[in-house]
């Protein structure tokens, strides 16, 4: 899973320029990724639903690098890990499945960390996008059919230690 090479270049000298912050070049690698990146630092993140507290071991997606190739190349995702991608600033998220050979729970997280939207089972190679229908702080990867197995929906509480960070 992705979200566009511009989009998050876009997304991260827009958040610089708003913030006053002087824009950087960037020296990481943003070629066309070929193989699945390494595992990622991990923290704990919980989803308190009305079917109660989920607790997933989620990677954490930080720099533009880690957002753009994400889940890409990856054969199985357990069903309690996931990915989170931590955008630097508020904003759209568009997202899509090139290169991604497993099927995906997509969750978008408002900034008050609250479920904004979700996309079930995104289908995997697809170039389709799946957005998130307005501006959030974080973006989730779950195993595909995850949300509905445990009763996940949107409005639902999204608890994680770099959420609280972001507030």
């Amino acid at each position: 899973m992705k979200q566009g090479i511009l989009g998050v270049a876009t997304a991260c000298l827009l958040a610089g320029v708003l913030s006053g912050a002087t824009a950087i070049a960037s020296t990481e690698d943003m070629s066309e990724p070929t193989q699945a990146q390494s595992v990622l630092p991990r923290e704990d993140l919980t989803i308190v639903s009305g079917s109660g507290k989920h607790i997933f071991s989620v990677e954490l997606a930080r720099t533009p690098r880690q957002q753009q190739v994400g889940e890409m190349f990856r054969t199985q995702l357990a069903p309690n890990n996931g990915m989170l991608f931590l955008w630097s600033a508020p904003q759209q998220s568009d997202m899509w499945m090139e290169n991604t050979l497993i099927p995906l729970d997509i969750v978008f997280i408002a900034p008050d960390h609250r479920i904004q939207a979700i996309a079930e089972n995104a289908v995997p190679r697809s170039l389709a996008h799946i957005s998130s229908h307005g501006v959030v702080s974080a973006t989730l990867e779950l195993a595909g059919g995850t949300t509905a197995r445990l009763g996940i929906t949107v409005g639902d509480k999204v608890e994680a230690p770099s959420l609280e960070k972001k507030s």
